[in-house]
C-alpha cells in the first residue's frame, strides 16, 4: 500500500510544477478536528506539500465530501475522512486502522481537535469537564498510543499537538479547557523525550485568537448580547492581551505545524510553539 501511495503522489507532483514543495510525498498525515477551521487550514497545507491526509471531524457529509475531493482536486493526493469521536478510544484506534488501510502506515499525526465550555468552577457542570478532558487531552494520547510505535518502528514521524496559549497561562471560567492544554503541553514532553532517539518528533503548537469561522459567530453573539460593535467586543474582549491586537491567520498556524512537521526541523522536539501575537510574552 505504501509503495503505490508514494508512487501516486510523486507522479502528481510532477504534473504540478508550480506548486509548493512537496516535501512530505509519500507521507500519510492524519488531522483531528480538520473539516472546518485551524483543522482544515493544517490539512490543507500539509496536502499542499504532498502528503495524504485524513480528515475527521463533524459535519454535513456532502460538504465534507465536498472538501475532500477539492483537496483531491488542488493537490493530486488521496484524501480521506474519518468520522472518529474524539470522546472515544475505541473509534480513535478506528480511524488510525483506516488511515493505515487506506494509505499506509501513519507518518504525521496533528492533534487539533477540542471542544470548549467557559463558566466559574462552581458552576461548571461535571459533564462539560468531562467532555473537554477527554476530546482535549485524553484524545491526544489515545491517537499517540496508537501512532508512535509503528512511527518509532520505522524511525520517522511527527507528532504535533495544537494546544493553546491556555497551556501557557491561565484564564478564569475556562478550567477544564486550561487544565486540558496545560495537560497536552507536558504529554508533549512527555512523548518528545520518549521517542526522540526513534527519529520521531513531537511539539505543541500554542495559538492564540484565531480568526476563524467559530470565532467569527462568537464575536457576532458577543456583540449582540452586550449591545456592542463587533470592533469593540474584539477590541475589548478577544484581543485585549494579545498584543498585536489582531487575530492569528489559520494559515500562520498552518505554517508552524508544516514547519515542525519538515525535515528541517528534526532537531525540534519537546517545544511549545506561540502563535499568539505576543500574549504569552507578558
Amino acid at each position: 500500500m505504501r509503495e503505490l501511495h508514494m508512487s501516486t503522489t510523486k507522479a502528481a507532483a510532477g504534473q504540478r510544477p508550480g506548486q509548493a514543495a512537496r516535501e512530505f510525498d509519500g507521507r500519510v498525515a492524519i488531522i483531528t478536528g480538520s473539516t472546518s477551521g485551524i483543522g482544515l487550514g493544517i490539512a490543507e497545507a500539509l496536502a499542499a506539500r504532498g502528503a495524504a491526509v485524513l480528515l475527521n471531524g463533524f459535519g454535513d457529509a456532502a460538504a465534507i465530501e465536498e472538501i475532500c475531493e477539492r483537496l483531491r482536486s488542488a493537490y493530486g493526493v488521496p484524501v480521506g475522512y474519518h468520522a472518529a469521536d474524539m470522546a472515544q478510544a475505541g473509534q480513535i484506534e478506528d480511524m488510525v486502522a483506516h488511515a493505515t488501510a487506506q494509505f499506509g502506515p501513519v507518518d504525521i499525526l496533528v492533534n487539533n481537535a477540542g471542544i470548549q465550555h467557559v463558566a466559574a468552577i462552581e458552576e461548571f457542570p461535571p459533564a462539560k469537564w468531562d467532555a473537554i478532558i477527554a476530546i482535549n487531552l485524553s484524545a491526544v494520547f489515545h491517537a499517540t498510543r496508537a501512532v508512535l510505535g509503528g512511527m518509532k518502528a520505522r524511525r520517522w514521524g511527527r507528532v504535533v499537538n495544537i494546544a493553546s496559549a491556555h497551556g501557557l497561562i491561565g484564564s478564569p471560567f475556562k478550567g477544564a479547557y486550561v487544565a486540558a492544554k496545560h495537560g497536552v503541553v507536558g504529554f508533549t514532553k512527555v512523548t518528545a523525550l520518549e521517542a526522540a532517539e526513534f527519529g520521531v518528533t513531537c511539539n505543541a503548537v500554542c495559538p492564540g485568537y484565531v480568526w476563524t469561522p467559530l470565532v467569527a459567530g462568537q464575536v457576532a453573539a458577543q456583540a449582540a448580547a452586550h449591545g456592542l460593535s463587533e470592533a469593540e467586543v474584539t477590541r475589548k474582549v478577544f484581543l485585549a492581551e494579545q498584543p498585536s491586537r489582531r487575530f492569528a491567520d489559520v494559515t500562520e498556524v498552518a505554517a508552524a505545524v508544516t514547519y515542525l512537521c519538515s525535515a528541517g526541523a528534526g532537531s525540534v522536539t519537546g517545544i511549545s510553539l506561540p502563535v499568539d501575537g505576543g500574549w504569552t510574552a507578558h
